[in-house]
């Protein structure tokens, strides 16, 4: 991983995740992991970031079990932005592994993403998305998102978390709050592919500068189209 200075995480504790677990009585206490938030390697990247309106952060998750399920992350869906669309957000994966497990607001589809060392997945307009360390080696991700919008955890709480479980075993439970009706699970294999010009190519950090690449996170209507063209699109 590229030497970055990691200060001052936001440290996610087992009592906020406990309203998304699989089992309603499983007790979880204690930090989970940690949430690096506007990292930035020197004061031109900052200010660029900042003037753009885009923000890199880098979590790590320890590998952890909790009441037969993989660690994972409290799960969020992403508001419009001013052009009607929804913010993307694009993750790398900097160590370890993970899974990426999506759903659309609306249900219509539900997919879990694996991701290796140095995939990039970058996350639909419209969809909610978990991280889970399925590893015994910790995982630390890096993200760049827009900084225009704050996060909407509340559907996932309210829901006891996304629509499907994935536990230690390998199996996917649906979870029983969702309607009945919900999509069988996709499951999609992120290594190896790429994403359509102009979404990014390479590390994210690299792209920093880049205005061109990384438009598409705070105007993500100029991008229907080319959302159809990702392994993701249904």
């Amino acid at each position: 991983m590229m030497d970055l200075p990691l200060n001052n995480p936001d440290i996610r504790s087992g009592a906020e995740i406990q309203s998304v677990l699989a089992d309603p009585t499983c007790f979880c206490a204690g930090p989970l992991y940690e949430m690096y938030r506007g990292v930035c390697r020197n004061e031109a990247d900052k200010k660029w970031l900042e003037s753009h309106q885009i923000r890199y952060d880098v979590t790590r998750i320890p590998a952890k079990t909790i009441c037969r399920e993989w660690i994972k992350t409290k799960g969020h869906y992403h508001p419009l932005s001013p052009d009607g669309q929804a913010y993307p957000e694009i993750y790398e994966v900097l160590e370890g592994a993970a899974y990426y497990l999506l759903q659309k607001r609306d249900l219509s589809d539900v997919a879990i993403v694996r991701a290796e060392e140095g995939d990039l997945i970058l996350i639909p307009p419209g969809y909610g998305h978990v991280t889970i360390n399925p590893t015994s080696e910790t995982l630390t991700m890096a993200n760049l998102v827009s900084s225009a919008f704050a996060s909407d955890y509340l559907p996932y709480e309210q829901m006891r978390g996304s629509a499907y479980y994935i536990f230690t075993d390998g199996s996917m439970k649906k979870n029983p709050v969702y309607p009945p009706d919900i999509p069988d699970i996709r499951v999609v294999d992120a290594t190896g592919t790429h994403l359509p010009e102009p979404f990014p190519d390479k590390s994210l950090y690299e792209l920093i500068g880049d205005e061109m690449r990384l438009r598409f996170l705070n105007h993500p209507k100029e991008f229907d189209e080319l959302y159809q063209e990702m392994y993701l699109f249904t």
